[in-house]
């Protein structure tokens, strides 16, 4: 018996180490400064040649993160880039420039970083630019929808996981135009609120609730009805997953909303097939 447990784990080990040796890391000069993103890129590329990103929370780091995205990948044929955000100035942790008050005064230009990345790898991997989809956890998801808000044009769709908006972004930034777009969110998220921070009572600034924060993307994408309905259970100690889908939206743009009740500040992995989510809604838009 005690033979057989140790087979298994080291066959499991060894599956998750497989995950993490394909990614590999690569660096480029932005603004003078070393930037670093991990990478894989499967033996084929699907015939529209897409790209995803994937970036992390607040403190968090691209190597190793979320791997279930990498098996997303082999299966239907896109690279996958793991962006790594850089030190902020006020608490010294990995953060994305979004705002916050620990980043104040803060010169790093990550929009201008994802961009320039995005353009980088299009060319050398000679992938489609019409075929990106970004998505992001927390802080990432925060990225997600500042661009949204500044560079839509650039992504077929976006993926928000526990993201929010900061209310400067809806305050100072007018959408530029529509774009397909995804929220995954807790109810019970006690980090990103769900209700939102208008008086930053946590220090993180100032954030709208999410049902606000989506509703400007509706608002945008000038979607014209709701269809609304309850997933089946994704495992016997998942939550409840209500779908809010928001169609009919410019060239064809939807927006859903995946309100997971009673859930926490996580990336929707126990309740959802995140990835196949994902995967499934970028492919709508692939040209």
């Amino acid at each position: 018996m005690k033979k057989h447990i140790f087979i298994a784990t080291a066959v499991l080990l060894l599956a998750a180490l497989g995950l993490q040796a394909q990614t590999v890391r690569h660096t480029m000069r932005h603004r003078g400064q070393e930037r670093e993103y991990w990478l894989y890129v499967p033996d084929t590329l699907c015939a529209q040649r897409p790209l995803v990103f994937m970036c992390h929370g607040y403190g968090g780091k691209a190597d190793g993160y979320f791997p279930a995205m990498i098996d997303c990948a082999r299966r239907h044929g896109f690279v996958l880039c793991y962006p790594q955000a850089l030190p902020d100035p006020g608490k010294g942790k990995n953060g994305w420039n979004v705002g916050y008050p620990s980043q104040a005064g803060w010169k790093v230009d990550d929009v201008a970083f994802i961009l320039a990345l995005q353009r980088k790898l299009q060319r050398e991997y000679k992938l489609n630019r019409a075929n990106t989809c970004f998505s992001g956890m927390s802080n990432g998801g925060e990225m997600c929808y500042l661009l949204a808000h500044t560079h839509p044009e650039r992504f077929s769709a976006i993926v928000s996981l526990a993201g929010l908006t900061m209310e400067w972004i809806y305050r100072d930034i007018k959408p530029r135009g529509p774009v397909p777009f995804i929220e995954i969110h807790g109810t019970a998220d006690k980090t990103s609120h769900w209700e939102g921070d208008p008086d930053n009572h946590d220090g993180w600034g100032e954030y709208i609730s999410v049902p606000q924060a989506v509703g400007r993307i509706i608002s945008t994408d000038c979607c014209t009805h709701e269809v609304c309905d309850t997933l089946p259970l994704y495992k016997p100690q998942s939550h409840t997953v209500v779908r809010h889908r928001y169609l009919d939206g410019t060239d064809g743009c939807e927006v859903r909303l995946y309100e997971i009740l009673g859930g926490h500040h996580k990336n929707g992995s126990a309740d959802l097939d995140v990835p196949e989510v994902l995967w499934e809604f970028f492919s709508c838009y692939l040209k």
